[in-house]
């Protein structure tokens, strides 16, 4: 087939998807073989439709085509087999095996054995190699990852996974394009000429006399460009018309002369508000726009309309727009150079430059505090931590998720249009309205209970020139109110999912919002109680958002795929169709981008640990500024009005501001100010004049700041959706801010010091035989078990089982749960070393994401085991030197940093391999095992090891008390230091540190037997805590709560300490009396290792020096997530003379330490 005949057939197929001829698109992609649609192939796998997954595939394979194709083919024919086997179909599974499997017999008969044998099994998950697998979907999922992989590196496919770029509508422009071509042939072409098929070619018949007078312009469909351009096509018609709208008419996607109905849950407002019936003139075509397809068929770019009309031609379908000024901007123009650096403490979440003083930018942190800080000077303003303002005016749901979990994130924060007023949108429920007033004072002005969940956006809008707030949220709904008095006016309900964000904007006297919801979906919305005017699918079909150009004429949204892919697009609006779309996103972003406009000219986005600029009429990257390093994957961003300041977040809770020469002359001037010293809000800088009612009617407003409020900053949510969990890397665990005294005060639990039995739930763990001390306790990840490795190289596993009491089989201190083995009573021992015994061994485990392998050593070799046989699979490093800690590379479990009794760390590569071309499992091969790198850097043996996959680097600890940093990539070493003698103790520091790193895979937790500290990604200590007075014995372990709010210690008298994560405050002390019954009391027993529970942060386990292991949780495990351990009245920070002060940086707000980032 020629080159010509293929992309006819690509046409063809965007043509079919356009018109939603689902089936008959596959047919013909699957009997064309051009292009294999993976998302297609994937729901037919996801659906188990096995007959039609193997008809699309022989549209493009067959099975002995090569190896690849025949893995590909096995996979799918095995997978039918195994679910047979499970419905305990028989008669089906052997006709599987004889028709479908038995062809695999020739290339491997072993395996084909091993597959017939299953059938004699009552339950084949009896096979050990089968003894993980899950229910059908989760079995389902995990074929289909590694069939990505196969068709991904299988030749036959090359060229093919990829749809073409080319515009939208291609099919329907060229037909266009040949009647305007056979129009202008016409003798007597006529201007409306009636076009009855497509199956002759056109001609005008002749008329009576001359031509008639050119056609009069039509407000919402606009002039016909020429006399002999072609005509729109009639309605009836699929095509798209060929006249243009009016560059000034809100026209196309945006006129209906046929309303919808009511929406019946719409809430009334006010008469007055109503739209006049010109507004009714809006929003249609409710259906998926061109270049936005379910199948993901890339639409290329469209030329703007206003170009064509400059060289006078209109010879293709044209989407309306408006002529915007020449390109009289240079990326001199653009804010590349760091000129400040700003460390807010916590993770910023959201920000946004004041619209009249061009160097104010407020900040909101993940900890729900805001700021105001002036970048030029680098001072902060105003500083408030989060506080409900009247807990007792709140609805019983904010109460209730207030108590349940305190921890609360700003979503949200934007200026209002004249920068008098400021609106907070929180991860719970509430808004926060502020007044600011030229003191550079903020005050309280509104606190709305807004939503059910969390508020994701808040926006300012005026209709009928009043000041309104919007507000979406994890509700499905959107909601606007009275700026002065927090009246709700309108609600909008049409949405099937949590809305993400809102874009409120006006054109030609006509006010709508745009909102997006996680599902992708786009809708519009009129302030006239008539529900949402367009249905259209965002790119990527998840989190995505929408802004306007400065000037309010050009409109962009850019969102992220669950997939982690980007999309950066602008949208046509008469058409409802994608006009451009910007390339240069990582192929895998690492979480939600986020991006702004500037000048009516740049775009901005923050990707792949860059900032990426484009120009807004160009679809290719214009340039990228890495900001001297230190930002996060994917950094949050904002201009300020002018476009001479860029405001970045970085990777260790701050900010960075980025500026142009109109900026760097800024600041310098704002630099060159003689400092008063440390003082309050001060007066505002290059400030203009301000209006005085920020809350009366908009008429105040000049053009200028009314553009600012259509730049509304679309800052991805932080907790409130909780369904995001797969953007895992930048939505991180909030930490407990500053709650009022109000909703302190309905907390029960109030006990610094728990002494008792009766005050927690203590379980000592059934085992028949104790020798030698706990020296390893970890929970498995699903948090179901607890294996715990002995000083005599043992391993012990307790399995919680299901039962009426506890049906999820979770680990609990008030079920007894089982220590487990195999039928066959087999041990996991470790390898052991004569000259090195396991007693007098550092010993060291590790566990894979999915349970089911462990790596352990005890001072011999390095052995791996299998969790459900207990069977060791392959040992390797035989000592000398012995390991002393193990730890997997975030991003590759092959990869293993190992460290080392001589000091040194290891990164060991344990590459896998299959055993046959067709194994149903995968086996490591000792014979590919190899050192890649060894690290020097350590003075004695290395005692902790911790990967940050944000920071790009693992620290690691010793017994030399030292920490040092080293680089992922290159495995160089960043920085090193010892860390401080507390006051009292004999300098240096010796013996074991333990290393681990929060949630927020910034902050870093040191444990050592004289301290615990927090530690920041410049190893810089935060904050530090040292036994001393009424807990003096010396720390024997210490570890992060799940959730990262709480630091667990066990000392050496025995007892165990809960302290706030973020101040290191001792909030409980637990007395050994609490947990050991007094008939099995022994001097100097003490907690030798503690574990946290991977999901309950109130639950922990201590491995003790006895060999004993206790779980111990709160005494009513109902109300462990509403009272944490000693969470009563707050307790002013112990000052033990061994705390060291946060740098001045930091002193105005004492909760910083140890906060997670963003």
């Amino acid at each position: 087939m020629s080159s010509l005949s293929r992309e006819l057939v690509f046409l063809i197929l965007q043509f079919l998807d356009e018109e939603k001829f689902k089936e008959t698109v596959h047919k013909l992609e699957q009997e064309s073989g051009f292009f294999f649609n993976m998302k297609h192939f994937e729901d037919q796998v996801q659906a188990g439709e096995w007959d039609e997954v193997e008809r699309y595939l022989c549209g493009f394979t067959k099975v002995e085509d090569n190896r690849y194709s025949m893995k590909i083919f096995f996979e799918i024919r095995k997978q039918k087999y195994l679910e047979a086997l499970d419905r305990q179909d028989r008669a089906k599974a052997v006709e599987i095996l004889v028709k479908d499997l038995k062809v695999f017999a020739s290339f491997n008969e072993e395996l084909f054995k091993e597959i017939t044998q299953l059938l004699t099994l009552d339950n084949f998950r009896q096979n050990e190699q089968l003894s993980k697998y899950g229910d059908t979907k989760s079995a389902r999922g995990i074929m289909l990852i590694e069939l990505k992989k196969l068709i991904e590196a299988n030749p036959l496919f090359r060229d093919k996974l990829t749809f073409p770029s080319f515009k939208a509508s291609r099919l329907r422009t060229l037909i266009n394009q040949s009647l305007n071509w056979q129009h202008q042939l016409c003798k007597n072409p006529r201007s409306n000429p009636d076009i009855k098929t497509l199956f002759t070619d056109h001609a005008c018949g002749p008329t009576n006399g001359a031509r008639p007078p050119p056609p009069t312009n039509n407000p919402l469909v606009g002039p016909i460009p020429k006399a002999g351009a072609f005509p729109p096509i009639g309605s009836h018609n699929p095509f798209q018309p060929v006249v243009s709208p009016s560059p000034g008419a809100i026209a196309g996607w945006m006129s209906s002369t046929n309303p919808p109905l009511p929406h019946a849950a719409m809430a009334a407002g006010p008469p007055s508000l109503v739209q006049s019936s010109t507004a009714a003139a809006f929003l249609k075509h409710q259906r998926t726009p061109t270049g936005v397809t379910g199948m993901d068929y890339q639409s290329g770019d469209s030329e703007h309309l206003m170009k064509r009309i400059r060289t006078g031609q209109s010879d293709e379908v044209s989407f309306s727009g408006v002529a915007h000024a020449p390109n009289v901007y240079s990326q001199d123009d653009l804010p590349k150079s760091v000129v400040r650096t700003i460390t807010q403490g916590s993770s910023v979440m959201s920000m946004d430059f004041h619209p009249q003083q061009q160097t104010v930018l407020l900040v909101g942190t993940n900890v729900g505090d805001i700021s105001l800080w002036e970048v030029g000077s680098r001072e902060k303003l105003v500083h408030k931590q989060f506080k409900v303002w009247d807990i007792s005016a709140c609805s019983m749901p904010l109460q209730t998720a207030l108590l349940k979990d305190a921890t609360i994130s700003v979503n949200r924060c934007v200026w209002g249009p004249d920068g008098l007023i400021l609106g907070v949108a929180f991860s719970k429920h509430i808004v926060q309205i502020y007044t600011f007033n030229p003191t550079g004072e903020l005050r309280q002005h509104l606190e709305i209970d807004a939503h059910i969940g969390g508020v994701n956006d808040v926006a300012f809008a005026h209709p009928n020139k009043q000041l309104c707030i919007v507000t979406c949220g994890d509700d499905k709904t959107i909601k606007v109110w009275d700026a002065q008095t927090g009246r709700r006016m309108y609600i909008f309900e049409g949405h099937e999912a949590p809305v993400y964000s809102v874009c409120p904007h006006y054109k030609e006297n006509i006010q709508f919002i745009f909102s997006t919801a996680i599902d992708g979906k786009i809708k519009a919305w009129l302030y006239d109680c008539l529900g949402s005017r367009v249905d259209y699918d965002a790119p990527g079909h998840w989190c995505t958002m929408m802004a306007y150009s400065a000037d309010g004429t050009r409109l962009f949204s850019c969102g992220t795929s669950k997939e982690g892919e980007s999309h950066l697009v602008e949208w046509n609006e008469s058409e409802g169709a994608i006009k451009r779309t910007y390339s240069g996103f990582r192929k895998r972003s690492l979480g939600v981008v986020q991006f702004d406009t500037t000048r009516n000219r740049f775009l901005a986005a923050g990707d792949e640990f860059q900032i990426k600029f484009w120009d807004m009429d160009s679809t290719n990257i214009l340039t990228a500024v890495e900001a001297e390093g230190g930002l996060p994957a994917s950094p949050r961003l904002r201009f300020n009005k002018e476009g001479s300041l860029l405001a970045v977040t970085t990777s260790d809770n701050g900010i960075k501001i980025l500026a142009n020469n109109d900026g760097l002359r800024l600041t310098r001037m704002l630099d060159s100010r003689p400092m008063e010293g440390h003082r309050g809000p001060s007066e505002p800088i290059n400030s203009k004049p301000l209006i005085v009612n920020a809350l009366g009617p908009a008429i105040n407003v000049s053009a200028a700041m009314s553009a600012s409020l259509e730049r509304p900053d679309r800052i991805q949510s932080a907790v409130s959706i909780n369904n995001l969990a797969t953007m895992d890397n930048s939505r991180l665990v909030d930490v407990k801010p500053k709650i009022s005294d109000d909703l302190e005060k309905i907390k029960s639990w109030k006990i610094p010091d728990i002494v008792d039995q009766s005050q927690l739930k203590a379980l000592r763990l059934p085992d028949p035989v104790t020798a030698g001390k706990v020296v390893r306790l970890i929970y498995t990840n699903s948090g179901l078990a607890l294996l715990a490795l002995i000083s005599n190289a043992v391993h012990k596993l307790w399995k919680w089982q299901r039962s009426e009491r506890n049906p999820q089989g979770k680990s609990s201190a008030y079920v007894v749960p089982q220590l487990w083995q195999p039928t066959n009573g087999t041990l996991m021992t470790n390898d052991t070393s004569d000259n090195n015994p396991p007693e007098e061994s550092a010993a060291c485990i590790a566990l894979s994401k999915n349970d089911s392998y462990v790596m352990s050593a005890s001072g011999g070799k390095v052995s791996l085991f299998n969790m459900m046989t207990f069977k060791v699979m392959t040992t390797f490093m035989p000592p000398p030197p012995a390991a002393t800690f193990l730890a997997f590379h975030p991003q590759d479990n092959n990869i293993i940093a190992i460290g080392m009794e001589d000091s040194t760390i290891q990164i060991y590569n344990v590459r896998v391999d299959e055993v046959a071309r067709f194994s149903i499992t995968l086996r490591i091969t000792h014979s590919r095992q190899q050192v890649k790198t060894k690290l020097k850097g350590h003075q004695k043996r290395v005692t902790g090891l911790a990967f940050s996959q944000s920071l790009n680097c693992l620290v690691s600890s010793g017994a030399d008390a030292q920490l040092c940093v080293w680089n992922i990539d290159g495995w160089e070493k960043r920085k090193s230091r010892f860390i401080p003698t507390p006051a009292g103790r004999s300098s240096p520091l010796v013996g074991d540190t333990k290393v681990q790193f929060h949630n927020d895979q910034a902050h870093l937790l040191v444990v050592h037997e004289s301290q615990i500290a927090v530690y920041d990604s410049k190893l810089e200590c935060l904050r530090s805590w040292s036994p001393k007075d009424s807990v003096a014995a010396p720390i024997s372990s210490a570890i992060y709560s799940c959730d990262s709010m709480l630091v667990y210690a066990g000392f050496c008298d025995g007892g165990v300490g809960v302290f706030d994560a973020d101040s290191l405050r001792l909030r409980c002390r637990i007395s050994p009396s609490a947990y050991i019954p007094p008939s099995m009391s022994i001097g100097g027993v003490y907690p030798f290792v503690i574990a946290a529970h991977p999901s309950e942060p109130n639950q922990i386990a201590l491995g003790m020096s006895d060999g004993a292991v206790h779980v111990i949780e709160p005494i009513d495990a109902a109300a462990a997530a509403e009272t944490k351990w000693g969470g009563g009245q707050p307790q002013p920070p112990q000052d033990n003379g061994a705390s060291l002060p946060l740098p001045p940086s930091n002193s105005s707000n004492p909760s910083l330490s140890g906060q997670p980032t963003g």
